[in-house]
């Protein structure tokens, strides 16, 4: 469930004056997982994502707005990526609530990203929307830090994949 992230930005010579492009190596549909993370590996995990605002903002800032809202093949631009992870954090903060409320399946995601595309996050100041996960991923982090240790090994059905995960799967 908390994923630490994976690989979005590329370095690409290609693109005058930009220091990467935005593109994912696999289709996230596509995408095999890996649900054998030890729990107590778990410490390893949460560092990882309390540094991903760190990680966003240096990848992100001292790039041009031009560069930013850059869309590949009409695809989502750097900026719209970055905006994307912040509206992820509301799906997290849900699943840990359905780990608190021994739910019978996951709350689902929204697959077609209506949230993100509505969202016209190349409009926003990119400084916004950093501070903003910056803030939704503390939060997040903080909830999950409360949590009862025996939360962390209990399995819930993931409604996509019709598969059990643990919240550090």
């Amino acid at each position: 469930m908390l994923r630490a992230g994976s690989n979005l930005f590329h370095l690409n010579a290609a693109l005058p004056g930009a220091k990467f492009i935005v593109r994912l190596t696999t289709k996230w549909f596509e995408r095999k997982f890996e649900y054998s993370f030890p729990v107590e590996l778990l410490p390893n995990l949460l560092a990882r994502l309390r540094g991903t605002p760190a990680r966003l903002e240096e990848t992100l800032r001292g790039c041009s707005h031009d560069i930013l809202v850059v869309k590949p093949e009409g695809k989502w631009s750097a900026q719209e990526h970055a905006g994307h992870l912040l509206d992820l954090e509301a799906l997290w903060v849900a699943r840990v609530d359905d780990y608190l409320a021994a739910s019978d399946q996951l709350t689902a995601a929204d697959l077609k990203n209506r949230k993100t595309d509505e969202a016209n996050h190349n409009s926003r100041p990119l400084e916004q929307i950093l501070s903003e996960f910056r803030v939704a991923r503390e939060r997040l982090l903080k909830r999950v830090d409360e949590l009862d240790a025996s939360l962390f090994a209990r399995a819930i059905p993931h409604p996509r994949l019709k598969t059990p995960m643990r919240m550090v799967s």
